[in-house]
C-alpha cells in the first residue's frame, strides 16, 4: 500500500473532530459554495500552486534534483473534485503536502508563507494537520501531511475511485450541487456543507475500499 499506511486506520472513517482545532488566522476572503462546470484550467492552476511549494521546500524527496529546502518535502498531489476531470466543483484547488516531520513547523510554515499560502490552523489529533490557503490565482486549501497519513491515502484512493467509476462520479457531482444549495439556503459554512456530503462519501469510499480488499 501507498506510505504504508495501516488499513484499520486508513477504513477509519469520521474520525475529524472539529474541537480539535487551533486557529491560527481568519480568511481574507470567503470561497463561495457555488458548484460549477469543470474547468480545464484547473490542473494547471494546480501546477502553478504545486510549484511554489517546490520552490518553498525544495523538490520532493523522490526527485534527484537539489536546491534551497530539499528535504523539507516528501510529495505534493492535486486531490479533490477539481482533480478529476468532468466532475463539477467548487472554485477551490485542493492540494496534499506531505512532509517528513509534521510536528517541525519551522520547516515549513514560514517557508509556504513566503509564496503567498496563508496559515489557517492545526489540528493536533487529526494525523497533525496543518492547513493553508491562498486565493490567487485562484482560491486554494493545502493541507500538510506526516509520512503514512490515512487521510491523504483517503485522498488518493477516493480521486482515483471516481475517475474509474462514473456512477459514483455522477452520484457526488448530484450530492454537491443539492449540499451547496442547502447549505447556501440555510447560510452555512463550508464544514457545514461538507458534513452534509459526509455519509456519501463514506459510501463511496466502502466501495472503493472493498475493491481493494480491505473490507468485506
Amino acid at each position: 500500500m501507498s506510505n504504508e499506511v495501516n488499513i484499520k486506520d486508513l477504513i477509519k472513517l469520521n474520525d475529524f473532530d472539529e474541537n480539535d482545532v487551533e486557529r491560527i488566522s481568519f480568511r481574507k476572503f470567503k470561497p463561495s459554495l457555488d458548484i460549477v462546470d469543470p474547468d480545464p484550467t484547473w490542473p494547471s492552476t494546480y501546477a502553478i500552486f504545486a510549484s511554489r511549494i517546490i520552490t518553498a521546500l525544495g523538490p520532493p524527496s523522490s526527485s534527484n534534483g537539489a536546491g534551497p529546502g530539499t528535504g523539507h518535502l516528501a510529495s505534493v498531489s492535486h486531490v479533490g473534485s477539481t482533480s478529476v476531470p468532468g466532475l463539477p466543483a467548487k472554485a477551490i484547488i485542493d492540494i496534499d503536502v506531505v512532509v517528513p516531520d509534521i510536528n517541525d513547523e519551522s520547516a515549513y510554515v514560514s517557508a509556504l508563507e513566503s509564496q503567498g499560502f496563508q496559515f489557517m490552523l492545526r489540528e493536533p489529533k487529526w494525523y497533525g494537520h496543518r492547513f493553508f490557503t491562498a486565493d490567487k490565482p485562484m482560491f486554494a486549501n493545502v493541507h500538510v501531511w506526516g509520512p503514512a497519513c490515512p487521510a491523504a491515502e483517503r485522498h488518493r484512493i477516493f480521486k482515483e475511485w471516481l475517475i474509474e467509476n462514473v456512477d459514483d462520479r455522477d452520484l457526488y457531482a448530484r450530492t454537491k450541487k443539492e449540499c451547496s444549495e442547502a447549505s447556501k439556503l440555510g447560510g452555512e459554512s463550508i464544514q457545514e456543507y461538507n458534513d452534509r456530503k459526509e455519509g456519501v462519501i463514506e459510501g463511496i469510499l466502502h466501495r472503493a475500499f472493498k475493491r481493494l480488499g480491505y473490507v468485506e
